[in-house]
């Protein structure tokens, strides 16, 4: 089934490297916002038969999500045989309970309204907190990529020494793959968060690594607290400038800067939302 790739603004680079990759063609839709803030959509290529492949990154989701349901919508209503979303990041992962009671479980609710008009939907390292499987919540086929090795490449190219170090406990099998892929040995913070804003850890006794560069790692970087606080012990411990890496370039508000302000070596992220700090390409994850 031949493939047909459009992109929602914003999504241009990755989606250059993907229909590269893959030899898919070029789709060509317009799309603009009527002065009272409604999306326009139109379909411009043949997409009859085909297979659409929508790519849109889905970070700031809300303003995203209903583009993405008229474009693939429109596609259906023209014929195509498939519509896949290729969506690096993938979004309302975090809230996967009700932890006090009226709340919206959002992450099931977000996974329905997708499941109800894409039919499979690739994306990369998503937040599966309390949960095993995309599965629990999507009734599509998904597909996960890994960037995990991307990350220990990258790492044992341009790092000498590297000590990695995981923000929580439920981060250590993940952080463990990393070193082990890097040969770099790795330590695990102890995390307590008071609020969205407010984080404590405690940096295991690092005096025998003081040679080491320490790479701290994350899947999300989005306030930039818990890298900023253990930035600062890992000061006072005495040990070099560290290396900040994370999957997803959230960066909330000015936490890139802050993280930056900090005393931070370097801060690096893949290229699954564009950001300055991309420098791990994932796009060969995405491939079908």
């Amino acid at each position: 089934m031949k493939k047909i790739f459009f992109t929602l603004p914003g999504n241009e680079k990755l989606a250059d490297l993907l229909i590269q990759k893959e030899d898919g063609e070029k789709g060509n839709a317009e799309t603009h916002q009527f002065p009272d803030g409604e999306t326009y959509i139109r379909i411009l290529s043949n997409v009859k038969d085909k297979e659409v492949v929508i790519i849109c990154t889905l970070n700031q989701p809300d303003s995203k999500l209903l583009p993405i349901y008229f474009l693939a919508k429109t596609a259906k209503e023209l014929g195509v045989k498939k519509v896949t979303l290729v969506a690096p990041y993938l979004a309302y992962m975090r809230q996967d309970k009700v932890f006090n009671p009226g709340e919206a479980v959002t992450s099931t609710y977000f996974a329905q309204l997708i499941s109800s008009f894409i039919d499979t939907l690739i994306t990369i390292d998503p937040h599966l907190h309390r949960r095993t499987s995309l599965s629990e919540i999507y009734s599509i086929p998904t597909r996960l990529g890994h960037a995990a090795n991307h990350i220990s490449a990258w790492i044992k190219k341009n790092i000498d020494k590297p000590l990695l170090i995981g923000p929580d406990i439920e981060s250590e099998q993940w952080v463990s793959e990393v070193a082990k892929n890097a040969n770099a040995s790795y330590i695990i913070l102890t995390k307590i968060r008071h609020g969205d804003s407010d984080v404590s850890v405690s940096v295991p006794a690092v005096e025998q690594y003081k040679e080491f560069t320490p790479v701290l790692v994350d899947d999300i970087i989005s306030t930039g607290h818990t890298m900023i606080e253990t930035i600062n012990q890992l000061k006072m411990a005495g040990m070099k400038p560290a290396v900040c890496i994370g999957v997803h370039a959230i960066f909330s508000g000015n936490s890139f800067q802050e993280i930056k302000n900090s005393g931070v070596k370097e801060i690096i992220s893949c290229n699954t939302i564009p950001h300055e700090s991309n420098r791990i390409d994932i796009s060969d994850l995405l491939i079908q």
